[in-house]
């Protein structure tokens, strides 16, 4: 299987599968110097952790994580970092009903036509447990932009159709409640999540990431634009169903002089009197906060009955088994952050050689 890497300069490669004996990254091209220790990485891995809340699976997971390589004495090496987490807690006989059978929603089907065989304990690396490398990978990137200054603030901005108020956001709230919503009241979303679970059914929702601290000029005018980069990163997640930044589909419905970002000058900065380009103009970040949503599909795995086919095309009845989470936007919330992270890390690294003085400077002694 290839595509298992993202990235050009900071590039991560993921490994391993739900119910193998572990899962985890290898990290290239971080810089020597930085410091980082299991705990940097622990901080963001406990936020997909399963088992936090009535709203996750009860899969009974530490993910702890093990620095293998690329660390010494605190700092690392500049040689390839590589990070593993055991799996403690598979029971892999809740999927032996589903051996024959593709569930609906999955990459059941597609997996079995693209390879002839699949991995049915968990989905194996089409599972949600693949993003236990990309978190990793967020990281150890984020460590590195907290040199550039650069901030990731990622959040829950609506769980199936409540959302957010925006009139009464606090992001410091965001941690201290089990939706992930930067608020103090979620009891609408919360009763819209366990009418949902009585019924034995599943909810999708929106998670929001604000990046501050971005140069202007990052990305490039034509395939490399940074809002494509950052799109196909968080579309590689396996629930993301959709992408906007800033206005998003919402600017189709404006006129130009409305959804156009006004300049002025401060006298020593240009700045934008709004922000409905979301931080990024022809393809380049514009120096203010990119802002971009996911939408994150209902998972897939419901306890209802469910129409389906097994592997000899036959029509089927279907009940999942197992642990499930009823609503994987709160844990998606740290993957979503962590595929940004990892995207404008490495977009930071490659406009390093945009001008000559840059790379120049990158080789002048002090």
């Amino acid at each position: 299987m290839s595509d298992s890497t993202f990235g050009r300069l900071f590039r991560i490669t993921t490994w391993g599968e739900s119910h193998g004996a572990g899962i985890g990254v290898v990290i290239d091209g971080c810089p020597a110097g930085v410091a980082l220790c299991e705990e940097d990485i622990q901080k963001l891995l406990d936020l997909r952790k399963p088992g936090q809340s009535r709203y996750t699976t009860a899969r009974n997971e530490s993910d702890s994580a093990f620095i293998l390589s690329g660390v010494f004495e605190g700092r690392t090496t500049g040689t390839p970092i590589s990070v593993m987490v055991r799996n403690a807690d598979q029971k892999s006989r809740d999927y032996s009903n589903i051996a024959e059978s593709y569930r609906p929603g999955h990459a059941d089907y597609t997996y079995d036509q693209k390879y002839g065989f699949r991995d049915y304990r968990g989905g194996g690396r089409s599972s949600g447990r693949e993003t236990i490398g990309r978190v990793i990978g967020g990281a150890v990137a984020m460590k590195v932009l907290e040199k550039f200054g650069v901030s990731i603030i990622t959040f829950t901005s609506s769980i199936g159709p409540v959302r957010i108020s925006r009139e009464n956001m606090d992001f410091s709230l965001i941690n201290d409640n089990a939706l992930r919503m930067p608020q103090a009241d979620i009891s609408e979303a919360e009763v819209y999540l366990k009418e949902v679970m009585a019924n034995g059914d599943s909810a999708g929702g929106v998670i929001e990431c604000h990046i501050s601290g971005c140069p202007a000029g990052l990305g490039s005018p034509v395939f490399g634009k940074i809002d494509a980069q950052l799109s196909k990163a968080v579309m590689s997640i396996g629930a993301v169903k959709g992408v906007e930044i800033g206005d998003g589909f919402e600017a189709s419905t404006h006129r130009g002089s409305e959804n156009n970002d006004s300049f002025y000058s401060d006298g020593t900065n240009t700045l934008k009197r709004t922000n409905h380009s979301g931080g990024i103009l022809g393809g380049m970040s514009d120096g203010d906060t990119i802002i971009l949503r996911a939408a994150i599909k209902p998972t897939p795995s419901i306890s209802m009955v469910q129409d389906t086919v097994n592997r000899n095309n036959e029509n089927i009845k279907l009940q999942i088994k197992g642990r499930h989470d009823p609503c994987i936007v709160p844990r998606a919330v740290p993957v979503v952050a962590s595929m940004c992270a990892i995207t404008i890390l490495d977009a930071l690294m490659v406009n390093a050689t945009s001008e000559i003085h840059r790379l120049i400077a990158a080789y002048q002694k002090d």
